[in-house]
């Protein structure tokens, strides 16, 4: 199948990465509350993904080639949902009814029964690692040469059922997994660090046998080095990636601010979030 989509690059990528933050304001308006800060600490990585880096058709959104994403925090659905719309898999006037009424086709976790381009039905945080292994592993038996790619929050990884697909992973050698890390240093209950202390991130990784890469989880070039495809190049390890990113990035009142990873929001503060992102409210 012949994709004729043109990936972004420099400024129309940055362009597109605001627009995700305000399509997510949008729809957390109109929701009343939302988790405005695991959002956009994420927005970034997954507007690289979607409109420079997979392999997908909104034409044909269950094309057995195309690339697979997972969003295993589950929570930052928006985020995934402005990248579905804005490539064309679902339309522009659901972000009017997100979670305004039992129903709504956008709903507060991704569902691959609603909507078209998801996946996978995530939001019980710890799943989506051992989906993607189990997507990698399919590939491979099916002579396939599409990428899964996993986006995790940094809370989320407490849960041992990461570990469990961090080790199968690597038993596998799964060259073609890509995991994610959103690691914005805040979770629900506080800082990480205080939470459950991680150490390490990418001694951790490697100890699991993984290859691991640190970045600038917004800094979109960067993204777009560590973040490409590894068809058919004979790595025998998965890859993760790990994105340092700031909780609530883009709105300065938002900025690393803990209450803001789910929280409700008045008109006065969505006007200030509307006007620093550019928008036209």
């Amino acid at each position: 199948m012949a994709l004729t989509f043109q990936p972004l690059s420099g400024n129309a990528l940055a362009d597109m990465a605001q627009q995700n933050r305000i399509d997510t304001a949008r729809m957390f308006k109109a929701a009343g509350n939302g988790h405005f800060g695991s959002c956009y600490s994420c927005a970034d990585i997954v507007t690289v993904l979607y409109f420079a880096t997979l392999r997908i058709d909104p034409t044909n959104p269950d094309w057995p080639d195309r690339d697979r994403f997972l969003l295993s925090k589950g929570h930052a659905a928006p985020t995934l949902y402005s990248a579905l719309i804005r490539r064309g898999f679902i339309p522009e006037d659901w972000i009017a009814e997100y979670e305004t009424h039992v129903g709504a086709r956008l709903m507060t976790h991704p569902s691959r029964r609603y909507q078209a381009g998801v996946d996978a039905s995530l939001g019980s945080l710890g799943h989506g690692l051992s989906i993607g292994v189990g997507m990698a592993l399919a590939a491979r038996l099916d002579h396939k040469d599409y990428m899964t790619y996993v986006l995790m929050g940094d809370g989320e990884i407490n849960e041992g059922s990461v570990w469990e697909a961090a080790m199968a992973a690597a038993k596998y050698g799964l060259g073609n997994l890509v995991g994610i890390i959103d690691n914005n240093g805040l979770c629900v209950d506080g800082r990480t660090d205080d939470v459950m202390p991680m150490g390490s991130l990418v001694d951790k990784w490697l100890s699991f046998g993984w290859e691991v890469s640190r970045v600038d989880g917004h800094d979109l070039n960067a993204l777009l080095q560590v973040l490409a495809p590894r068809r058919l190049m004979g790595h025998d390890r998965p890859h993760m990636v790990i994105a340092d990113t700031v909780k609530g990035k883009g709105v300065s009142f938002m900025e690393d601010v803990r209450s803001w990873h789910s929280d409700s929001i008045s008109n006065t503060q969505y006007a200030m979030a509307m006007a620093e992102l550019g928008a036209l409210q």
